[in-house]
């Protein structure tokens, strides 16, 4: 047992407990990941969906599926990013930056934009590790790699979806068009590539007073605030920009 200058016997003993529900946390998470990695093999992906992206040279490229595999890695995780963002989104747009062009119901969502700020830097520990990563969106090319360059975005792979039917198919857009936010796997075997798994918890209900945290376990901004006594904010969201902004 360890304890920290100055805590009471009554912060020790609750903390104490506290750690034990900790520890059967990380158990549960460990199952979880343990029965995610034993699914039987999904459904092979009908089509090698081509997108707009970068190609080699750095110039507009058709990108297939299967070349967002780089040699020798057989897992690709896809985030489908809402952009445009969700028609009944209400939180203020881009007013400085590229994507500030663009009419209100073009911009990106903010949510998105925050959670690919915050995988960014991880990008190229998780190639490094073996594993490819795409952001896909269903904007034009040029109004993604608009926003890359506005968030100082420099190591996510970033391809458009607008000529082809992949957010559809795997259900980040609703039959309404509405863009939806979900993480995607998936792996290339001898029969070809297969979908692995994907963020359905953002599809079911979620608990009382909470959001649907489909992917909460990689969501850092949040997961901070579950440290602190406060919690979560419960009347704050993710912006496009701030007052007084630390980084954008």
């Amino acid at each position: 047992m360890i304890t920290f200058p100055n805590e009471s016997q009554e912060y020790r003993t609750a903390r104490e407990k506290l750690l034990q529900q900790e520890i059967e946390l990380r158990r549960a998470m460990e199952d979880v990941a343990v029965a995610r990695r034993a699914l039987p093999p999904g459904g092979l992906v009908p089509q090698d969906y081509v997108f707009d992206g970068l190609g080699p040279d750095g110039k507009p490229a058709r990108i297939k599926l299967s070349e967002l595999f780089a040699p020798g890695k057989d897992t690709l995780i896809v985030y489908s990013m809402m952009f445009p963002r969700h028609p009944q989104e209400t939180r203020d747009v881009a007013t400085s930056g590229g994507t500030a062009k663009l009419p209100r119901p073009d911009q990106p969502c903010p949510s998105c934009t925050a959670l690919l700020d915050q995988f960014d830097g991880a990008i190229g520990h998780l190639e490094a590790a073996g594993y490819n990563f795409a952001v896909v969106a269903k904007t034009a090319l040029e109004n993604l790699l608009t926003l890359g360059r506005d968030r100082g975005w420099k190591n996510m792979r970033l391809v458009s979806s607008a000529g082809n039917s992949f957010k559809r198919d795997y259900h980040a857009e609703a039959e309404d068009g509405a863009q939806l936010p979900v993480l995607s796997v998936f792996h290339r075997d001898g029969d070809g590539i297969r979908h692995f798994w994907s963020s359905e918890l953002g599809f079911a209900p979620p608990e009382p007073g909470q959001d649907p945290r489909a992917i909460g376990t990689c969501e850092i901004l949040w997961n901070l605030m579950d440290f602190t006594p406060e919690g979560r904010a419960q009347s704050w969201q993710e912006q496009l920009q701030y007052r007084e902004a630390c980084c954008h």
